[in-house]
């Protein structure tokens, strides 16, 4: 037999092996999705950042090479919890999640989406180590800016929601990704559930609030509440800044959303998640966002906005770090544990109250 008619006869012959070492493994289903943002070193076994906690309590011990995005992806045994760092910032957070939810190794189609950060709060509503659910996540970036001292007289601020002439033009527009209102009743479900989670008090936090002698909320000790979020880019402080956060978000919910939290991501991993519904990869409906608070947004009665900053930059750092990374996890494993003991119902609808 000739050499080309053996590679012939060998191929057909081997086809069906060659077949089946190529086809596809059935994909991981995780009834969750934990979503976090920044690890401050290993994903186990020294300071914590938001991804470490979840990881070593919640046994996500099997690593999942991820090259697409920030880091490696982390599962428990049996694959009911995915957990995932994406890295700091809207870019990476919607570079992650697009990655993610198109890995041919996933089905993400049913997942709930946890996302679980730390924030700066608006002393206004609540304290150093509380936790916020997010009905309304905003987005602080897309908009049109005036240096305030070149702003008209009588505007509040430079800052001009996109394709709008002046601030705070109604209507809203939100087409562009400025906000989400994310599904009422399951942000009302994991509130419920959660309210009475106990949480820890320090003598560091207790210091830093009793600074702020005109807000009750900023001088109780850490609760859960609901309170809407904002997303940017930009790390700001400050009370005009926090002023125009009210604002910004009361704006852009139709006057529906109260701000509580700032940070960076959320409007980013929602971006995708969006993308990823449409194309029958995820379900945006299926989304909770909690953060909580692990610095003041603003100065206390007398202080500067500088040395409020410079205050949570330098020295120890944040107050509350690593009390609100411990809460994250404290509050929203609450959620995780009650989806996947539901599952055979939430599998096909969405919890409520």
């Amino acid at each position: 037999m000739s050499r080309p008619r053996l590679r012939t006869v060998l191929t057909v012959l081997l086809a069906p092996v060659f077949l089946l070492a190529a086809a596809p493994a059935e994909p991981l289903r995780p009834k969750v999705v934990i979503v976090t943002f920044f690890e401050r070193g290993e994903d186990t076994g020294d300071a914590p950042g938001e991804f470490q906690h979840w990881v070593e309590r919640e046994k996500l011990d099997v690593v999942l090479p991820f090259p697409a995005g920030h880091q490696a992806l982390r599962t428990n045994a049996d694959g009911s919890i995915l957990g995932i760092c994406t890295g700091m910032g809207t870019a990476r957070s919607t570079a992650s999640i697009m990655a993610l939810g198109l890995d041919p190794r996933l089905d993400l189609s049913r997942s709930y989406f946890l996302i679980a950060g730390i924030a700066g709060v608006d002393p206004a509503d609540a304290s150093l180590g509380s936790v916020a659910w997010a009905e309304w996540v905003v987005d602080g970036d897309l908009a049109h800016e005036i240096d305030p001292r070149e702003m008209p007289a009588g505007w509040t601020t430079g800052y001009i929601p996109l394709r709008r002439h002046h601030p705070y033009e109604k209507p809203a527009d939100r087409s562009a990704g400025a906000a989400y209102r994310l599904d009422p009743a399951l942000t009302e479900w994991a509130y419920q559930l959660t309210k009475d989670t106990p949480l820890d008090d320090t003598p560091a936090m207790a210091q830093r609030r009793a600074l702020y002698t005109d807000t009750p909320a900023a001088r109780r000790t850490p609760f859960v509440l609901k309170g809407d979020t904002l997303s940017g880019m930009t790390y700001w402080h400050g009370r005009l800044l926090n002023r125009w956060a009210n604002d910004w978000v009361r704006y852009y919910s139709d006057e529906q959303g109260n701000y509580v939290t700032t940070a960076m991501e959320d409007t980013g991993v929602l971006q995708a998640l969006v993308r990823l519904s449409a194309a029958g990869r995820a379900d945006v409906r299926r989304v909770l966002v909690l953060r909580a608070a692990s610095n003041f947004d603003m100065q206390w009665p007398g202080g500067s906005a500088a040395e409020s900053l410079s205050g949570e930059k330098l020295g120890p750092g944040y107050s509350a770090l690593l009390p609100a990374l411990d809460h994250a996890h404290r509050v929203g494993s609450r959620v995780v544990q009650a989806l996947i003991a539901g599952w055979p119902d939430y599998a096909e609808r969405l919890p409520a109250p």
